[in-house]
């Protein structure tokens, strides 16, 4: 019992001096954290430059379903205006839509009772109000047909 007692004694004694040494170890030195500091900016250049490509795709499909949700409306719109106005013409030069979205319209007469209709739509990235080439974003043909005749 004797022997029991000086065992659990000294298994209490290596618990306690074990515990002090974790204690005394637990913080961090500088060098620890300058070095701990070093990695994390390290590594935050690849994943910001991820992300910020993430956001310019992001960005481009939105301003291409933009333009082609716009791009339909308007087509839409002049297929329905045809039916009872097909002699005017549809031609739009930098035409607003919506925002920053512009538009371009191409009538064509292909014969007497049929046209082509060109809609180029893109978004204004230079804000000159004006739609260049490089900022359209979709084109879409359609034919109108002369339905009265």
């Amino acid at each position: 019992m004797y022997r029991k007692l000086i065992e659990l004694t000294a298994k209490l004694r290596a618990v306690k001096s074990g515990w002090s040494r974790m204690r005394r170890s637990a913080g961090l030195t500088l060098t620890e954290v300058a070095m701990a500091s070093a990695l994390l900016a390290i590594a935050m250049v690849p994943i910001l430059k991820a992300l910020t490509s993430a956001h310019l795709a992001t960005t481009k499909i939105e301003h291409k379903s933009r333009s082609l949700i716009l791009a339909q409306a308007k087509l839409d719109y002049i297929r329905a205006r045809s039916i009872y106005h097909y002699s005017e013409s549809f031609d739009e030069s930098d035409g607003v839509l919506e925002g920053s979205y512009l538009c371009n319209v191409q009538d064509s007469t292909i014969n007497g009772n049929l046209r082509k209709i060109t809609v180029s739509v893109g978004f204004d990235d230079n804000g000159n109000s004006e739609l260049a080439d490089s900022e359209i974003e979709i084109t879409l043909a359609s034919l109108c047909a002369n339905r009265w005749n």
